[in-house]
């Protein structure tokens, strides 16, 4: 009688090895990218003042903002350093060419190569303390940041939908 033969595989079991090794490789890759996301974040100070040492906001004013832009879907709207919605501005870079124009004009408007080197030296320069965990603000940049407030609390406070915003405004941290 004929006994059943056992049909081998298809693949050589080097070829598995390699794709079992290759997975395992690329799971272990993502997983240390995943708690590096996570543990690596840039680090929120406790206060940011202008150059004379004057408060601007705190910490808690950067907290309870997420919380604003989160409980409000903003990232339906829009992206903060490129996360949410792709269709809607980047908060993030608005800010900052809107904030380097007004930089810009402080130091001697558009027409001055030395105003725009220095607005360039202004937001290029790390001015974070790690012992006292307090940004420090140029003149020029706390300009930019009060002119950009009213900018902003109007951008998000007036009910319409012409940016595509929701018709409700955004009135303050507390009430939303």
């Amino acid at each position: 009688m004929n006994e059943p033969s056992s049909r081998g595989l298809l693949v050589s079991k080097g070829w598995i090895q390699a794709i079992v090794i290759v997975m395992l490789c690329g799971f272990l890759i993502l997983g240390v990218l995943a708690y590096r996301t996570y543990t690596d974040e840039p680090p929120i100070p406790s206060q940011v003042v202008d150059s004379n040492g004057q408060l601007l906001f705190t910490r808690m004013d950067v907290i309870a903002g997420q919380e604003v832009f989160l409980r409000n879907g903003l990232m339906e709207y829009g992206s903060i350093f490129g996360h949410g919605a792709y269709l809607g501005p980047d908060f993030t870079a608005d800010y900052l060419h809107r904030a380097a124009l007004i930089a810009i004009d402080h130091y001697g408007g558009p027409s001055s190569q030395a105003a725009k080197e220095q607005a360039i030296s202004d937001f290029k320069t790390n001015r974070y303390d790690n012992s006292t965990e307090v940004l420090s603000y140029t003149a020029a940049q706390a300009e930019a940041f009060e002119q950009l407030d009213i900018y902003y609390a109007d951008f998000f406070g007036t009910p319409t939908t012409k940016y595509g915003l929701r018709p409700s405004p955004i009135l303050s941290r507390l009430n939303n």
